[in-house]
């Protein structure tokens, strides 16, 4: 193993300092991601910035009628939060999907954004994968791609987003707080993720010298009509193949509003707002779902043994659609 340091950050300003400083320092806090990384090689800091004693842990209400999630504030923490599951049961459904009670007690908010891939190729230091070593191509396009993406993949990279938390995030139009040596910002969470292109090595807009300090979740939390469904091998401690953050807005039978987020189907979690806005005002039925689930699915393409993923997309995405408005799942 390689030998690298350990300093405890001594506040959000010095650990910002010392990330700025040197590109092979990295934060951790619960480690539950990037640990394993350290362990196969595919991540080699020279330093480790301790971060869990920072106060950013807290989940608090904020002066537009949403919550602040604090960036160290575990899964278990948030997903079990009083008004969490009151008013955003979708992100704790989510959360719950996700992991093992034990990783969750660990994971933070701030570390599940920035998770990287489970791809075999990229965990496997003996294969070609330009997300862990930019220019050497994709293993994975005419490899094993069971697990893979099939919208907005490159050329470069099909690899997919791992988490659970960040899909619900998505459908919930959450806002990333960053701050670095220039101060602070906001990130919507649409932009904080990237697709691959030409650069799959880069997962997020994060800057190098900037820090993740908590996640604003919006007033709104679709606690009436809700679901998320995760579509695994297994039924637990297994990543999505596919999984649906449905949060919709009904007057009577008819769509006020809908929105999709899916994940194990591209780079980061998918949301297409046109194909969401064109169910609006429509009656929900499982024919206008399908038509929702045709449009998501457009540009869809697979590498071959993850074909079956496309169909698979579209029958989950109407059965989520189908299980927030508390109708019986069509069999």
């Amino acid at each position: 193993m390689k030998n690298f340091s350990y300093t405890r950050a001594d506040g959000i300003a010095g650990a910002i300092r010392e990330v700025a400083a040197d590109r092979t320092t990295k934060l951790i806090a619960g480690g539950t991601n990037l640990i394993d990384l350290m362990k196969e090689n595919v991540e080699r800091p020279d330093r480790l910035i301790d971060i869990n004693h920072l106060p950013l842990a807290e989940i608090t209400a904020t002066s537009e009628g949403g919550l602040r999630l604090g960036a160290l504030a575990t899964n278990t923490d948030v997903a079990y939060h009083q008004e969490v599951e009151r008013r955003f049961p979708l992100l704790s459904k989510a959360i719950l999907a996700g992991a093992s009670p034990q990783l969750r007690n660990m994971a933070t908010v701030g570390g599940n954004l920035m998770q990287r891939t489970r791809c075999y190729y990229f965990y496997d230091t003996a294969t070609p994968c330009n997300k862990r070593e930019p220019g050497t191509s994709c293993s994975a396009i005419d490899g094993f791609n069971r697990i893979h993406a099939i919208l907005g993949a490159s050329h470069q990279c099909i690899a997919v987003h791992p988490s659970d938390m960040c899909i619900a995030l998505a459908a919930l139009d959450a806002t990333v707080r960053v701050t670095g040596p220039s101060g602070e910002r906001s990130i919507p969470f649409d932009e904080f993720h990237r697709l691959p292109g030409d650069t799959p090595h880069i997962d997020t807009n994060l800057r190098d010298d900037e820090m993740i300090t908590a996640v604003d979740l919006p007033a709104r939390g679709f606690a009436a009509h809700h679901a998320y469904l995760k579509v695994r091998d297994r039924a637990s401690y297994a990543f999505a193949l596919v999984s649906v953050a449905a949060a919709v807005d009904r007057d009577g039978p008819t769509i006020k509003e809908a929105r999709v987020a899916l994940g194990g189907v591209a780079h980061k979690p998918w949301r297409d707002r046109r194909a969401e806005d064109a169910l609006r005002g429509k009656v929900a039925t499982k024919e206008n779902f399908q038509r929702l689930a045709d449009d998501l699915l457009h540009d869809a393409r697979g590498f071959g043994h993850n074909d079956f993923k496309i169909e698979l997309a579209r029958r989950a995405i109407v059965r989520a659609l189908t299980e927030a408005l508390g109708q019986e799942p069509q069999p």
